[in-house]
């Protein structure tokens, strides 16, 4: 827009809307309207209109005009003052509320300042102002935290019923859609999906010519001692190609001779990649199953016996042997990824090492390799599932010591306090951000609905408790809290350094000594 140099500058603003998926009520054209609204009261003229259309707000990756509106900015090419936005939320669900005051804090250093005008605190720098901004923030990107805690926990629940939760069917299987009632409704093709909510998806046997070649692929391997790139050779020599119509090789023949849904198993959870982190391989005990959801193309015994002779190709050799492998890889591609494992022959498959040596990332560690993503928070939480119970024990001993009584519930894993309050004890391990920042994530036993939760911030090292939040369950609406060492007076009253504070509550006093 062009707008008239003899314009109060000050009374010049840009307009911001985001949408991603969510509810109507976050649509560029409600946003616009509150917004437009918000200028006309206060006689500002928007000259510029930036609008990300159906982007996440959890970083800025991807968000192209949020990117360009700071640029604009820090450039000096803005020609307003004011930058006005719907609410916090639409500034950004960012999962470091630093993050999210980085963006602000550029413009506000160059003269322009950011207003929510949906909210119902000005943005003024205000102690009130700051306080309840930070609050939002964090509650902005607990939203998208819980949002996505609950559509994995909906996820898990649906695949415990049987029902497939995204990927394709795999050769020789096709994916179905049934309704609400149980009833078939149709086979989904490649890169099709359900277009109504209550219905779901299951495998069944594909075509009978793929049923008939996966079940080959099996005969051969078990009982001619067929390798996979072998398999591959002749499935290509004879012009069937894999479910993406491409050529076989040694890795997709080794996916199919190693995948449970081929017995009729719906396994979930192999691999994560939540809030936009990069792809994590979970470790087997992390993985969500459901034994016998569908029909399987192949005999359990078959596909045990398949798995026996993958495992057993390592047990001819040492660990020592088997890592000497796997630096020998890593020497000739200059990376070593569990594809590249399995693609590679005589090399015991990625299961293999896992089996062995406990975890991929470990075979990794042992010869000096670094994958370039952080695996020690899997260490470092089992690590902290070990010392939990210690803890548990000493805030039973201290209660004890102070007249009290505590009988731990097995079932809720709840510390039931002198018969009438019940305590959950939770550990919250410490991370750091990109910028050194510290952060606690304190997960709150919602639907158990504790009367207090005892949350103990480890230090850096995750070896020692920091301090504690004592947090009584009629004030707290969420189920997961991220903490950095700050959190304004809102969370932080509830901070104490020791347990001295709860202990109070649970101490018994003689009647005697009260008279």
């Amino acid at each position: 827009m062009n707008w008239d140099d003899e314009q109060d500058p000050d009374k010049l603003a840009a307009l911001y809307v985001r949408m991603s998926t969510e509810h109507q009520q976050y649509s560029t054209s409600n946003q616009r309207d509150v917004i437009l609204d918000y200028a006309k009261q206060r006689g500002l003229k928007i000259v510029k209109e930036y609008s990300d259309d159906g982007k996440s707000g959890l970083n800025i990756e991807g968000r192209d005009a949020l990117a360009q509106m700071i640029r604009d900015v820090e450039e000096g090419k803005a020609g307003y003052s004011s930058i006005l936005v719907y609410d916090v939320s639409r500034w950004g669900r960012f999962q470091d509320a630093d993050e999210s005051a980085h963006y602000e804090f550029i413009c506000r250093q160059k003269g322009v300042g950011v207003h929510f005008c949906a909210e119902q605190f000005e943005n003024d720098g205000t102690p009130l102002s700051t306080i309840i901004k930070g609050v939002k923030r964090m509650m902005a990107g607990e939203y998208s935290r819980e949002l996505s805690t609950k559509v994995f926990q909906g996820a898990c629940r649906l695949v415990t019923l049987g029902f497939r939760q995204g990927g394709t069917a795999g050769f020789g299987l096709r994916r179905v859609l049934i309704d609400a009632g149980g009833n078939r409704k149709g086979e989904l093709k490649m890169g099709e999906h359900k277009s109504i909510q209550t219905d779901r998806v299951i495998l069944v046997p594909g075509p009978d010519e793929e049923v008939k070649t996966v079940r080959g692929m099996y005969q051969v391997f078990v009982t001619e001692g067929k390798l996979e790139t072998e398999i591959a050779a002749r499935l290509n020599a004879q012009g069937i190609k894999t479910d993406f119509g491409r050529e076989w090789t040694r890795a997709t023949v080794h996916e199919v001779l190693t995948n449970e849904k081929y017995i009729g198993n719906n396994v979930y959870h192999r691999t994560s990649f939540k809030l936009k982190c990069k792809h994590v391989a979970n470790p087997p005990e992390k993985w969500i199953r459901k034994e016998g959801a569908y029909q399987g193309i192949i005999e359990r015994e078959t596909f045990l016996q398949a798995r026996e002779i993958i495992l057993a190709r390592s047990r001819k050799f040492t660990n020592e042997e088997m890592l000497e492998k796997l630096r020998t890889l890593w020497g000739k591609h200059g990376q070593i990824s569990g594809i590249l494992i399995d693609e590679t022959e005589e090399m015991p498959s990625s299961t293999a090492f896992s089996h062995r040596f406990g975890t991929l990332v470990n075979a990794y560690r042992l010869i000096g390799y670094d994958p370039g993503i952080d695996y020690t928070f899997i260490e470092e939480n089992r690590r902290l599932r070990k010392l939990r119970p210690d803890i548990v024990a000493s805030v039973v001993k201290q209660i004890m010591a102070q007249g009290g009584t505590a009988i731990h519930d097995d079932e809720t894993d709840l510390l039931l306090v002198n018969g009438e309050m019940r305590v959950s004890v939770v550990l919250c391990r410490h991370t750091e951000t990109g910028a050194g920042s510290s952060r606690w994530q304190i997960r709150l036993d919602a639907g158990l609905k504790p009367d207090i939760t005892i949350a103990a911030r480890m230090a850096a090292t995750n070896a020692d408790i920091r301090d504690y939040y004592i947090l009584p369950g009629l004030d707290m609406t969420w189920e997961n809290l991220r903490l950095a060492e700050f959190n304004g007076v809102y969370l932080d009253i509830y901070r104490f350094d020791t347990l001295e504070y709860f202990l109070s509550m649970a101490e018994r006093v003689k009647l005697e000594e009260l008279i």
